[in-house]
């Protein structure tokens, strides 16, 4: 295991990410590394399983000739097999291109190609049916097979085998793999992701193992020391979680594998995880069933429900500013309310940690409040992905920033654009056969350029105000950043999702889709006929009440960031009709091109 000194020069720590399995062994052999569920029932994978099988698929792709450099592509959803395949191919030299289980098969012909991939593990059969609909249009593939055993089709059980084989053939298999990983440096490139593509063709970022390590080293001392197990959800193949799939294995967590984002809350029960990665999309849904929770309440145990909901919106992190009389509430309220929604969650999760956008800052609060600590990332898939992180110290974290900038690292705000800018060994090592694209990104200083706008308060909090790319003017000649407007919204358990437009217009104007179950939920309670999502974008009195929510923030804005005029949509804003990226962010120009004609509308 090649090792460095930590910035205290106190502890050694791995440079290359495959140097986790030896480091869990000696530290902890005994715990399981991973859970996963298996025909209704959680089992345990420990490191000898783990070790042994990323050494039979390195040993496998000796046998087929990978050599140093090439791109392995893997599509599948969290479980062990994602991480063996992962270890395996970077012992190797060779680069994990890991790809979202949910894009359209045009996407998955551009990335392969555009990779060259001739190696390519998926999940399921719903997935190898997909890529071998597009089989003849993969001029580079190879080798297909699966994690899920299929009739007639090679699976990861056959890719062992060949292991195996190759092993009991080459007797010096194992110190030719040594000196394959010994070779190897903290500087190589370990993977390359594809970016989801909000503003078009997607790209290969090339990241190496220090990126990634710095990102764990900065993080590590967070989580609580007693702490030993995490739930993963997320797709893996989403940076952010994939950074913490390599912190749990750092930190020797248990990682245990959700079935499915909608099984999330029933997993946390069985699990009592103590952390787990989420983004602000899953925040805002915990929020709102919280709250409808209470809006189905009655009477006395109602009023009690809102007083302490209230008591959470008015916490601070800094508790030393909280009066006396606070925290005598608090204490009540934790007993009467807030311990039942952390038994929601199993009782023992005590950290979330959210990327890929910034969070409310009233959801801030009131998680926090909870007992439900909610920390902040902010990065991006070229960071590896971390720019910015709060932390678990007295000053770790303020209310709507996204904490410190990584210190091992340099970042500044450009003073023309408010642009966020870094630089350092955390930045990619450019884009896959795009040269162009990277001069692009990367300036010849050696400055990445994030496209985020933001700003550093006089504490060095970052404090992320939009994207350079989303901000318009209206023909008036005024600059509106709608998504400064769209999360104010958003804070009504009303709203689901929203696009602010207004380019060249005189003024701003919104498209809205609701959050239909809360919407049938004021319906049922107002007496309001409507029975599906059409008839209720079309009632007078839903269009009256989101009149109301419009109204009540339009309140707290400049008045030309006002909206002025808004059309209700029917249909929710979703990865399967590419409304929203596999990361939750908003599609801007798939959004508006579907609803043109509403857009339009607005502005007559």
């Amino acid at each position: 295991m090649q090792i460095i000194l930590n910035r205290n020069n106190c502890m050694q720590v791995p440079t290359r990410l495959f140097d986790l399995l030896e480091w869990r062994k000696e530290l902890h052999p005994e715990r399981p590394v991973f859970k996963f569920k298996e025909n209704g029932q959680w089992k345990d994978h420990y490191i000898d399983e783990y070790i042994e099988k990323v050494n039979l698929i390195s040993y496998a792709l000796m046998h087929l000739g990978v050599k140093k450099g090439e791109n392995i592509g893997l599509i599948s959803a969290g479980r062990p097999e994602w991480n063996y395949v992962d270890f395996g191919v970077q012992q190797t030299g060779a680069v994990l291109l890991p790809i979202y289980p949910t894009i359209s098969e045009e996407d998955y012909q551009f990335i392969l190609n555009d990779a060259q991939v001739r190696l390519l593990v998926v999940e399921t059969p719903a997935l190898y049916k997909k890529i071998s609909n597009i089989r003849e249009r993969l001029p580079h593939l190879e080798n297909l097979c699966t994690i899920v055993p299929m009739e007639g089709v090679k699976s990861m059980d056959d890719i062992y085998e060949i292991g195996r084989q190759y092993l009991a053939s080459h007797p010096e298999a194992p110190s030719q793999l040594q000196s394959i990983k010994d070779s190897l440096t903290t500087d190589d490139v370990c993977t390359m992701i594809y970016t989801s593509g909000t503003t078009g063709i997607p790209k290969g970022a090339m990241l190496a193992h220090r990126g990634l390590i710095m990102n764990v080293v900065e993080i590590k001392e967070s989580p609580g020391k007693t702490w030993t197990k995490a739930l993963s959800w997320l797709p893996m193949c989403h940076i952010y979680e994939r950074m913490m799939g390599y912190l749990y294995q750092w930190l020797c967590f248990e990682i245990a594998y959700a079935e499915s984002i909608a099984k999330v809350a029933d997993d946390c029960k069985e699990i009592s995880p103590n952390m787990m990665a989420c983004v602000p999309r899953f925040i805002e849904k915990v929020y709102d069933k919280i709250y409808r929770k209470g809006e189905k309440m009655t009477g006395v145990k109602k009023k009690i429900f809102d007083w302490a909901i209230d008591l959470a919106f008015r916490y601070d992190l800094d508790e030393s500013k909280l009066s006396m009389w606070y925290k005598l509430q608090k204490s009540i309220a934790d007993k009467l309310v807030y311990k039942e929604i952390r038994e929601s969650m199993g009782g023992e999760l005590y950290m979330l940690v959210s990327g890929g956008a910034t969070i409310q800052p009233r959801l801030t609060r009131f998680f926090s409040c909870v007992g439900l600590d909610l920390y902040e990332g902010y990065g991006l898939t070229e960071c590896s992905p971390l720019i910015a992180v709060t932390n678990s110290n007295k000053k770790g974290r303020k209310i709507g920033s996204v904490g410190f900038a990584m210190r091992e690292i340099e970042v500044r705000i450009d003073t023309d654009t408010s642009e966020i800018q870094c630089r350092g060994g955390n930045v990619m090592k450019g884009y896959y056969n795009a040269p162009e694209l990277t001069a692009q990104a990367i300036d010849g200083d050696g400055w990445f350029h994030t496209g985020d706008t933001g700003y550093f308060d006089p504490d060095g909090y970052l404090f992320i105000t939009g994207r350079t790319k989303s901000m318009f003017k209206t023909s008036m000649g005024k600059y509106i950043n709608p998504e400064v407007i769209e999360e104010k919204m958003k804070q009504s358990p009303f709203i689901m999702d929203m696009m602010v437009v207004g380019a060249e217009q005189k003024f701003a104007a919104a498209l809205i889709a609701p959050d239909f179950d809360m919407l049938k939920d004021w319906c049922r309670r107002h007496g309001v006929k409507a029975s599906n999502p059409d008839e209720m974008i079309a009632d007078k009195d839903v269009i009256a009440r989101f009149q109301r929510v419009v109204d009540k923030y339009n309140a707290e804005l400049g008045v030309t960031e006002q909206v002025k005029r808004f059309a209700l949509v029917a249909e929710p804003w979703t990865e399967s009709n590419k409304m929203l990226t596999p990361t939750q962010k908003l599609i801007r120009r798939n959004v508006a091109a579907a609803y043109q004609q509403q857009i339009d509308a607005l502005f007559r």
